[in-house]
């Protein structure tokens, strides 16, 4: 029997600040996340305009790792490497 994971809460790597954040953006449940994917949902966090430091590599590794299902310390180097020139080009 699978468990379905809807809160977000639920996925590994989201906390209550990184929760609040993505509620803003009308990101609720596990399903949008993943159907946004980390760098769409990322831009959209970007575009609520907190500070700079809050928009941080780790974040974009923290919702990739959170779609996967794993915590973004074990996401493969060649993902990471991607999200990381993702990144360069829209910080």
């Amino acid at each position: 029997m699978n468990l379905v994971i809807e809160r977000l809460t639920d996925l590994p790597n989201i906390g209550k600040v990184l929760n609040e954040q993505l509620s803003k953006i009308d990101v609720t449940d596990a399903a949008t996340l993943k159907k946004l994917g980390s760098q769409q949902t990322f831009l959209k966090l970007k575009s609520l305009k907190a500070p700079d430091r809050f928009y941080c590599i780790q974040m974009l590794y923290s919702l990739e790792g959170a779609i996967q299902g794993v915590s973004y310390t074990k996401l493969p180097s060649e993902r990471k490497t991607e999200l990381l020139n993702f990144f360069r080009k829209n910080s």
